[in-house]
């Protein structure tokens, strides 16, 4: 196989087993009330006290309007609370709960054990290697989902 095979074939099968893993690592017994795209939610709200709709729905590249149906279930599970502005009754905050703040550490300690794996494996010299390549992915999807929204 050549090197662009390989490297098509390792992406392909490292996308499709990070979705199909992350959600079995991070949706568990204690967390099985909410979806993976829930808990990417709550890492977005993260624990800086008290995000708007807006801010979120931002960060998540999505409409606050798409937003509102996961937070109404988030809320529902106390996962989330949520508050208008006193000031502007337009502008709605978001915070985590106790519960969301659990599920918050729970998945931030996925990804620090997921990066800790890979970075073991690496010498010193292999990191700014590995970081430029994934800048480079980064940066290709950055763009082709800018692309696709322009030519839409």
């Amino acid at each position: 196989m050549d090197a662009y095979e390989t490297i098509n074939d390792v992406l392909v099968n490292l996308f499709n087993e990070i979705l199909k893993l992350e959600e079995e690592a991070i949706i568990t017994e204690e967390f099985g009330d909410i979806t993976n795209n829930d808990m990417h939610i709550i890492e977005a709200i993260g624990l800086s006290g008290e995000n708007t709709m807006s801010s979120v729905a931002k960060k998540l590249g999505i409409t606050a309007g798409s937003l509102t149906t996961s937070i109404n279930s988030l809320v529902n599970k106390k996962y989330v609370v949520r508050k208008r502005s006193d000031e502007d009754r337009r502008v709605v905050f978001i915070r985590l709960t106790q519960k969301g703040k659990k599920a918050y550490e729970h998945h931030k300690e996925y990804h620090r054990k997921m990066t800790e794996t890979v970075l073991e494996n690496l010498d010193e010299n292999e990191i700014p290697v590995l970081i430029k390549t994934l800048h480079s992915l980064s940066d290709f999807f950055r763009g082709y989902n800018q692309k696709n929204i322009k030519e839409d």
